[in-house]
């Protein structure tokens, strides 16, 4: 993979992630009780979801810092090279995810 196209791949990526945040505002959204009208049952399970939601957001949110690092290593043409040992991180690993910042060793602890 090439860095014009990963940057493309990580530009896009940047925007699903923008979309799917704005699709999940409304489930991120305080959960107020209704006592009259909604039951505790019904309640904890939207509490559950508004968690679950909030979950997703600080996965995307990490997600949006590896893609940014990610585009500043193309920038400085460090790009596919790992940040640990130095070596060129493998075609393979870029290719599923062009965010890495580490050769499969590195990333495995060894």
């Amino acid at each position: 993979m090439d860095e014009d196209e990963a940057r493309e791949r990580l530009k896009a990526r940047l925007a699903e992630l923008d979309a799917q945040d704005r699709a999940g505002e409304d489930a991120r959204a305080p959960v107020t009780l209704q006592q009259d009208s909604v039951g505790r049952l019904s309640r904890m399970d939207a509490m559950q979801g508004q968690a679950m939601a909030l979950a997703t957001k600080a996965r995307h949110d990490a997600e949006r810092l590896r893609i940014a690092a990610a585009l500043e290593r193309l920038a400085e043409s460090e790009w596919g090279w790992c940040l640990t040992c130095g070596d060129e991180i493998a075609e393979g690993r870029l290719r599923h995810d062009p965010s890495v910042g580490t050769c499969v060793t590195c990333a495995s602890g060894g």
